[in-house]
């Protein structure tokens, strides 16, 4: 009995962990954005995560609809080619493409991460980055659909981020690393102050016992 239900255990465990190995699977071939940290009106760094879905092509360019930031900037990454597309008028950025030079891609069964950096993000909860995935052969992908009706997931979800409530802060750092680093700081100077105190008093101490010495070193030669 104890052996059999031991067994049922581990077929248990490994049908688990199979199921979510192949969850993670499929999320991961998605083009996907993530950004730790991001808050509401803050600036923050995106990374969108690209997978080569197709066996026998390499993805070759990436497009990724941006909602009118007034600040996006690329990293400079080799064998690729940047552009930040802006409305002439307002100069509010709309879109990134990210384009391979020849003879670069991203292969089959391999993806690459695109960085940026941008902001203000809108004063929303979500927002999407609608993405669109060219491949070698020509064939298009596009990113672009939103959440179903009945809540599940769409074949080619569009890329969305969750933002946090702001902090006030314009760059979206958190108002708990300031109070910290300024409590740190006050205690620093503390720590330093009481420090020379304590040392101009060992260096008082120090001449009045080396003069109590001397005094006492002429009273015994008299």
């Amino acid at each position: 009995m104890k052996n059999t239900l031991i067994s049922r255990a581990v077929v248990t465990t490994v049908a688990t962990g199979s199921a979510v190995l192949l969850a993670a699977g499929i999320a991961s071939a998605h083009v996907s954005v993530v950004a730790p940290g991001a808050t509401q009106g803050g600036y923050s760094v995106l990374t969108f995560r690209v997978p080569t879905e197709s066996d026998t092509a390499s993805t070759t360019k990436l497009t990724v609809a941006l909602p009118d930031l007034k600040s996006a900037r690329t990293e400079p990454m080799p064998g690729w080619t940047a552009v930040v597309e802006k409305d002439p008028t307002s100069l509010v950025a709309k879109s990134v493409t990210w384009t391979a030079d020849p003879g670069v891609g991203i292969a089959p069964g391999q993806f690459q991460q695109f960085v940026l950096s941008a902001g203000p993000l809108p004063e929303q909860e979500e927002v999407e980055f609608k993405a669109v995935q060219t491949y070698s052969d020509g064939n298009v992908v596009n990113w672009d659909q939103e959440e179903l009706a009945d809540g599940s997931e769409p074949d080619k979800p569009a890329p969305t981020l969750t933002l946090a409530a702001s902090t006030g802060d314009a760059h979206g750092a958190p108002a708990a690393d300031n109070t910290a680093e300024t409590s740190a700081a006050s205690e620093s100077s503390s720590s330093d102050n009481t420090a020379r105190w304590l040392g101009g008093v060992g260096l008082v101490l120090g001449a009045l016992g080396a003069a109590l010495g001397l005094g006492a070193l002429v009273r015994s030669k008299r």
